[in-house]
């Protein structure tokens, strides 16, 4: 019989029970099954769901080399978006859309994805970082302060969820340092990533007996195989000798690769520009990989150009936005379209957190050029935290050309702030929502200053 106190449990009090229950489980040598049984009979299923994904997973978008310009196309500064002045470098005056359930002011251009979808998947647009035009490898917008990346943080945080590469990133990336940071497994391309799991490339990966065991058991749990091996306490040489290798015969390679039906849903083709379909190839692979439980981080460049003269073709920009948008709706689609295989109750959209960060967004107020230099050398940080970001611009970029910062304590804007003030926040918001809103966890990484006004410490 579910007990009205524990199910309406929230914040560490919820998570403290979740930790208690798992551990009482494994003392009693339970399947991961029958604990998420005994949480529900006695929590409710929503305490159950909570129980059976530690961490959400992520996607990271990088955009350096001038690229990171053309998402300010698709979640646009409110002020920019609503002036009808030609000379500011947005593409939609007069067609632009007030977001009705964010925390703060947000507008939408139409192209902007996820419109549609439930409120969780509204976007923070946190002011971060400085600018860093034309750099390969930015990071100033990706960092939790005191030489600790937001990237590796997340990467970090993610351990807790085993899976046989926990990061998988396509080149150029900065990666950068965390405690208990994973190796990185590094591709070149979208089609890298499919090539990683090819048989003989798994064999390699799992070469090592740790990382082998480490898989082997994981996948045990992931496909329901517990309750026919009996207790978890298999001898090591067996799994690692036989086990892994024979999965991985299965060639994982075939089963991630994108089809034709797949390139036309994201409406890719043989005249689209590679910057655009390396992005929809890797969402669409991310999203088989993450299915099989093979990854828990994806991380990608995105639209390494340099758009200065973007608006001296406005129709190729408005194709070129929306193609975008299309990519990043078709990516969510695909997300719900499939059972988290740890969590079966709830689908990969709902367990994901995703960012996107760059050198510099290019000035919003010169559509002439569209220079590099930013108001106050300013850059920002987007991110779709799944509930656990409070949601909408946190500073940004005036009309006037003056900018806001913010204060992350209580969320309110802060004019005239340098947008490096506050990138350490801002990552350690990311970090919150991979968390799954465990702060005690992000303060294993982050010592600045209360970020109870930017994250929902009881997400929706």
């Amino acid at each position: 019989m579910v007990d009205d106190k524990l199910k309406s449990l929230q914040g560490n009090a919820r998570r403290n029970f979740l930790r208690w229950t798992t551990a009482m489980g494994a003392v009693l040598a339970l399947d991961r099954a029958k604990v998420l049984d005994v949480i529900a009979d006695s929590a409710g299923t929503a305490m159950a769901d909570d129980a059976c994904a530690a961490t959400n997973r992520s996607v990271h978008l990088v955009a350096g080399d001038g690229g990171f310009a053309w998402f300010q196309l698709l979640w646009p500064h409110t002020q920019i978006a609503k002036a009808n002045n030609d000379n500011f470098a947005f593409h939609a005056f007069g067609q632009t859309e007030d977001a009705k359930d964010t925390d703060k002011p947000f507008v939408y251009a139409p192209e902007s994805p996820w419109r549609n979808l439930d409120k969780r998947k509204r976007i923070s647009a946190f002011m971060a970082g400085t600018n860093q035009t034309h750099t390969p490898t930015p990071g100033s917008a990706a960092t939790l302060g005191n030489g600790v990346s937001m990237l590796a943080t997340a990467a970090s945080i993610q351990r807790q969820t085993p899976s046989l590469l926990p990061v998988i990133a396509i080149n150029p990336l900065n990666f950068g340092a965390a405690p208990g940071a994973p190796q990185v497994a590094t591709v070149n391309n979208a089609g890298g990533m499919v090539d990683l799991f090819d048989s003989a490339a798994s064999r390699v990966t799992l070469a090592v007996e740790e990382d082998a065991a480490l898989f082997e058991a994981y996948y045990k749990a992931f496909v329901g195989l517990n309750a026919a091996a009996g207790r978890p306490t298999w001898s090591r040489q067996l799994r690692v000798g036989k086990t892994s290798a024979n999965f991985l015969g299965k060639n994982l390679s075939a089963q991630l690769a994108p089809s034709a039906d797949d390139l036309t849903r994201y409406n890719i083709g043989q005249g689209t520009p590679n910057r655009l379909a390396e992005i929809g190839r890797a969402f669409i692979t991310t999203a088989r990989a993450f299915k099989l439980g093979l990854t828990q981080s994806v991380m990608m460049p995105a639209m390494r150009d340099d758009p200065h003269g973007a608006f001296n073709d406005m129709n190729n920009l408005r194709n070129t936005v929306a193609q975008l948008g299309r990519m990043f709706d078709e990516f969510m689609n695909d997300l719900a379209a499939i059972p988290d295989p740890v969590c079966t109750a709830r689908n990969l959209a709902d367990n994901i957190v995703m960012t996107v960060h760059g050198d510099t967004p290019k000035n919003p107020r010169d559509r002439g050029g569209w220079p590099d230099g930013t108001p106050n050398n300013s850059n920002w940080l987007y991110v779709m935290g799944n509930g656990f970001t409070k949601t909408g611009w946190f500073g940004g970029v005036r009309a006037d050309g003056s900018t806001d910062g913010f204060d992350p304590t209580t969320g309110e804007n802060v004019p005239g702030q340098q947008s490096n003030a506050t990138s350490a926040a801002a990552g350690a918001a990311v970090a919150f929502a991979v968390a799954k809103g465990d702060m005690r966890r992000v303060q294993d990484f982050y010592t600045g200053p209360s970020i109870k006004g930017i994250v929902n410490e009881n997400p929706v």
